[in-house]
């Protein structure tokens, strides 16, 4: 494979498929390279993530997307973090939202500054020195562009069935070629393994140079046809099935819509979470759950008792193994999206990680021909990428008071990796999670989502002892001040929207 790499094939469309398409569309073009995308409407999608993070807003401006044509197209709605529900404790609620949580001084996070405060006889609501928290509990939302440090950090809740078609008419428009049918054949230089060509079901050949897997969970290329393998996680994150439903929007008692929460709300339950989405079209509702404990049949019964608007569909099962493919970049091909491993949407990463691997593939894309080496580097970045995320994860679980259920009584008592388990330990002893750069979730999530699961450091840094009582107390006083100034140009979500960006009626 030392030959110039010229024609680009993915196999797969859904979302990780054409976001895939359009970035190398946008970055590559299509003079010096012919992308090919191969689909069957047979197959289908799986198509219920719909929850981002706020990095999804850097891929859309390298594509040069307009924001309120972006939301309008795919019915979405604004996030500005997710609201944990019953995790700690049954009845018990925390919030970790995007951006920061007061401002770092003397090079040490706010929140050792917060720990002091505490200890002073302060309120222990940590979201009161941030702004997303503070517009989301008041269901606001705006842009705040006027140069202000403290900015409104924010994501979007969409479609995904009708993102991947927004992003198939920008790919099409930049030349690239869809082909419908389904493959029953992939073909392999005998010499190296590499991939040659895939046939389809008609006797279409489609050749490739380099092949992009975007095919599921199957994995048609990177399992099926090169048997990459599978690192299987479910020991510490035991979930394995999802139910989920879309909803009409929830209406109030006289019977108008109910207003359209700027965040995702994640509500533990007896042997899982649900999540709730809202779109402004419908609401996404699902019950990610591990079958150990729960039936698929009792699963959809419960999901079907606890929702606040009426089904549109049928509900669907999904089932999964959390983990990852051991080989993500294979030969000459590339795994992205559910065909390179899951993580469950706890979070909402899935997208982001589709785009993590665009962007590594970019930056490593092969001018002429395959090396090891650089499949190596890209591997093992891409598994650092998904450890930081799973140790994210399972805290979650296993950061709890809850033992009412069998499944809460495993989570709880499991054993850990060793990375978290040491990030845990530090975390509890210091209030430092020890974030390296190149990490997604920063010291304020992990600060969030333990305090917030019940663990209270037992120390702080010192530079927060090096200031007076008074003056600790004034400067988050300061803050404070400074967030609620910040809250007053906002309108409400639904305001905004409608001014903005709302999408035609469906």
């Amino acid at each position: 494979m030392d030959a110039q790499i010229r024609n680009i094939v993915i196999v797969g469309g859904g979302t990780s498929g054409w976001m895939t398409a359009a970035g190398l569309s946008r970055v590559l073009g299509t003079q010096n390279y012919t992308i090919t995308l191969v689909e069957s409407e047979e197959i289908g999608t799986v198509g219920v993530g719909e929850a981002t993070i706020p990095m999804i807003r850097m891929y859309n401006d390298l594509l040069g997307f307009d924001e309120d044509e972006f939301v309008r197209q795919t019915n979405a709605s604004f996030k500005l973090g997710i609201e944990f529900v019953n995790w700690r404790r049954v009845g018990h609620t925390y919030f970790h939202p995007f951006g920061t949580i007061g401002v770092d001084t003397d090079g040490v996070p706010f929140t050792h500054f917060w720990q002091r405060l505490l200890a002073l006889g302060g309120s222990d609501d940590y979201t009161r020195f941030n702004l997303e928290s503070q517009a989301a509990r008041q269901g606001l939302m705006g842009r705040l562009t006027d140069g202000n440090p403290i900015k409104l950090n924010y994501a979007f809740h969409f479609d995904a069935a009708l993102y991947a078609g927004f992003l198939r008419r920008y790919s099409e428009a930049r030349g690239v070629v869809r082909k419908e049918g389904k493959i029953v054949k992939v073909n392999q230089d005998p010499q190296g393994g590499h991939l040659t060509s895939v046939a389809l079901e008609d006797g279409r050949l489609i050749a490739g140079d380099l092949f992009i897997d975007c095919s599921g969970f199957r994995g048609l290329l990177i399992e099926q046809t090169l048997k990459a393998g599978y690192e299987d996680w479910s020991a510490w994150l035991p979930c394995n099935r999802a139910a989920a439903v879309p909803t009409e929007r929830a209406r109030l008692a006289d019977g108008s819509d109910a207003p359209t929460t700027p965040f995702t709300r994640s509500t533990a339950q007896e042997a899982g979470w649900q999540w709730r989405i809202p779109l402004q079209h419908r609401t996404g509702n699902g019950y990610v759950f591990c079958n150990e404990y729960v039936s698929e049949d009792e699963a959809i019964g419960k999901l079907l008792g606890r929702l606040d608007g009426k089904p549109l569909k049928d509900p669907k099962i999904l089932r999964f193994v959390t983990g990852h493919r051991r080989k993500m970049w294979d030969k000459n091909v590339i795994a992205l999206g559910l065909a390179s491993g899951f993580l469950e949407p706890l979070e909402s990463t899935s997208i982001h990680l589709v785009q993590v691997g665009l962007a590594k593939l970019l930056t490593y894309f092969p001018k002429r021909g395959i090396t090891p080496a650089i499949a190596r580097r890209y591997n093992d970045e891409m598994l650092a990428e998904y450890v930081n995320v799973k140790d994210f994860l399972i805290a979650h679980y296993h950061v709890t008071e809850r033992d009412d259920t069998p499944f809460w009584r495993y989570c709880k008592n499991m054993s850990i990796p060793d990375s978290l388990k040491s990030r845990l330990d530090l975390f509890a002893a210091t209030g430092q999670a020890a974030v390296l750069p190149t990490e997604l979730f920063k010291e304020q999530s992990w600060f969030s989502v333990l305090v917030g699961q019940g663990v209270l450091p037992r120390d702080y840094h010192p530079v927060a002892d090096a200031v007076s009582e008074d003056e600790v107390r004034l400067r988050g006083s300061r803050m404070q001040a400074a967030i609620q100034a910040r809250i007053k140009p906002l309108v409400s979500h639904d305001a905004f929207i409608a001014r903005h960006c709302a999408a035609a009626a469906m």
